[in-house]
């Protein structure tokens, strides 16, 4: 039941749209998508809240609250994706919405184990600390290399497929950490961001 995500890596990007983003992102990109991300993210809150219980009590997931989860880790990941310019595009808002290039899915689980929700939800943050540890190092690096890749689109078009790849990688350890927090899979995140078979 693993997490797929994955980003379609352009051939060419749009010097236009690097610089607006760049320099008016702010403006018409950063801020209205953070503050509907803020309050969509207390309804996603109150939802994990209520998921624990429901789950301990019925051994069930809430279908709707599932593709709330999912629809709202998509639209961070669409929005993230373009703030950081590996997309090119508006991205849209909404947890129904979507864009061409961005890809997450996650298997709705008929089932949840009642043990492991009660273990998730007493102690996740602490389990997830070596995780957080590693992802905020590696966000330096990250940092850097969307530096380097400003430049490289403003004069070549081009976003290098390693650095993308980097990215892409750091999401998607993200998006694991995130989806094992929310209940959403049992698989505990590997400690990589590279897309890896769970073996169960």
């Amino acid at each position: 039941m693993a997490l797929s995500f994955h980003i379609d890596h352009q051939e060419e990007f749009s010097r236009k749209e690097l610089l607006l983003r760049t320099f008016f992102g702010v403006f018409y990109l950063l801020i209205p998508h953070s503050i509907a991300l803020f309050f969509v993210s207390i309804l996603s809150s109150i939802l994990l809240f209520l998921t624990f219980w429901t789950i301990l009590f019925t051994g069930r997931y809430p279908r709707a609250w599932f593709d709330t989860q999912l629809g709202l880790l998509n639209w961070n990941a669409r929005f993230t994706a373009s703030i950081f310019n590996c997309i090119d595009g508006y991205p849209a808002f909404g947890l129904s919405a979507g864009h061409p290039c961005v890809h997450l899915d996650i298997p709705y689980p008929e089932a949840v184990s009642r043990s492991h929700t009660f273990i998730v939800g007493l102690f996740g943050p602490i389990l997830l600390i070596p995780h957080l540890f590693i992802l905020s190092v590696r966000n330096l690096l990250v940092l850097f290399l969307n530096l380097l890749a400003f430049w490289s689109i403003l004069f070549t078009k081009r976003y290098p497929k390693s650095w993308f790849d980097w990215f892409v990688e750091q999401m998607r350890w993200g998006m694991r950490i995130n989806a094992y927090i929310y209940f959403m899979t049992p698989d505990y995140p590997p400690f990589t961001g590279k897309e890896v078979q769970i073996m169960h």
